[in-house]
């Protein structure tokens, strides 16, 4: 029970769950924030949700993600290539929350950087990721 790889990998799992949760919802918020007029109630509204939710869930959770798998990496080492891509697709997950990110900033100063469309297309790709790391990490396929 006090095994420290199954406390890094639960809190690994737990922080991959919180991660995926901000990184789908944040680009949702996009979509409804950019049919918005700027300065309005609404528009206030959104970005307070959206910065809340990058500082106080997203953030912390994708910190707490990369820490927990690089400790289990630390204890166990990597013992395959599965690995490898799998660190690829969290890296290009990762890049995807850095663009979010920015665009949380932008929101902030009542810009509007991309049309609704574009948010909704960029919300499926967090979608991709997951499958790939989760379908990685279980069947170990090389």
């Amino acid at each position: 029970m006090s095994d420290p790889y199954l406390w890094l990998k639960a809190l690994h799992i737990a922080g991959f769950a919180a991660w995926m949760a901000g990184m789908w919802y944040l680009p949702r918020l996009f979509v409804y924030h950019t049919e918005t007029e700027p300065r309005t109630e609404a528009s206030e509204l959104f970005k307070v949700m959206e910065r809340r939710l990058l500082r106080f869930i997203t953030t912390p959770a994708m910190i707490v993600t990369w820490l927990g798998g690089l400790g289990m990496i630390a204890l166990a080492g990597m013992p395959g290539g599965w690995l490898h891509l799998k660190l690829v697709f969290v890296v290009l997950l990762s890049g995807v929350h850095g663009l979010l990110a920015a665009h949380v900033k932008k929101f902030g100063r009542d810009e509007r950087p991309k049309p609704a469309r574009w948010y909704r297309a960029v919300n499926e790709v967090p979608t991709v990721l997951f499958l790939g790391i989760v379908f990685l990490a279980v069947l170990r396929p090389f």
